[in-house]
């Protein structure tokens, strides 16, 4: 029987999964009588929920008293939020240095629910800068440079995005996808990307990997500014000044490559 979802499109069983997770983070431990007596469900119930979370590694059970705790499952997934704060933490200062060495606006994404999410980023002083960039903001994978080296790197999202429509943002976005692939192709064997106003109009922009310990990227530190102030001659030499800050973050985030 399919489970019940409740009047704000929630599951009802995963709703219940949440709750007791939430109320065996408040406590040391709990029966199975009192997690139903704080869901107001039935014994049985409370015990098939529980069950569940078990065999996922979410919860166990203490043997000596019947009852259950948290177990490391939920510390795996704790550390995963945990790494994404670090990066962030550390992220600030690498865009503070190649902003200060460069002086233009540079940001770091990571890939989330298929876009590209800025994390961080540090604004150069100059007159003319980029204005519409912020922490936060969202990007489209195929028209971004932080989104290329994300997209290089992650063959089911390529897959993914490959499968639907690349959306044109300008007329220098890649729609074609044997285009797409030969651009990501070249971003793995050279080591940066670069989007030559693809995304908005005047701007270009040039990214680099940030790996972490096991040396999957992870996310992407990226430089962007003014067209007339960063040719495609330059690229190069803005790619180097980034690589050399996305090694240090990558190294600070336990990456030994």
């Amino acid at each position: 029987m399919a489970d019940q979802g409740g009047q704000d499109g929630t599951v009802q069983s995963v709703d219940r999964a949440l709750r007791i997770l939430a109320l065996l983070s408040t406590s040391d431990s709990l029966g199975v009588s009192e997690i139903s007596r704080e869901l107001d469900v039935h014994r049985s119930t409370a015990f098939r929920l529980l069950a569940t979370l078990e065999a996922h590694d979410y919860v166990e059970q203490e043997s000596h008293r019947g009852t259950y705790r948290l177990a490391f499952g939920v510390l795996r997934l704790s550390q995963q939020v945990a790494s994404r704060t670090d990066l962030a933490k550390e992220a600030q200062a690498t865009c503070d240095a190649a902003t200060a060495e460069v002086n233009e606006t540079s940001n770091v994404a990571i890939l989330t629910q298929g876009i590209a999410v800025n994390v961080t980023q540090t604004t150069g002083n100059r007159f003319v800068s980029v204005s519409q960039q912020y922490v936060g903001q969202q990007s489209p994978l195929h028209a971004t440079s932080t989104g290329k080296v994300l997209l290089a790197h992650d063959p089911a999202e390529l897959r993914t995005v490959l499968a639907g429509e690349l959306t044109s943002f300008t007329a220098n976005t890649i729609t074609d996808a044997d285009a797409l692939v030969a651009q990501l192709d070249a971003v793995r064997e050279r080591g940066w990307s670069s989007a030559v106003q693809e995304w908005e109009l005047e701007m270009n922009a040039v990214a680099v990997p940030v790996r972490d310990l096991s040396g999957r990227v992870v996310a992407a530190l990226a430089v962007t500014a003014p067209s007339f102030r960063m040719p495609e001659s330059e690229f190069p030499a803005f790619a180097d000044v980034l690589v050399r800050h996305a090694q240090r973050l990558s190294a600070r985030l336990g990456a030994t490559r």
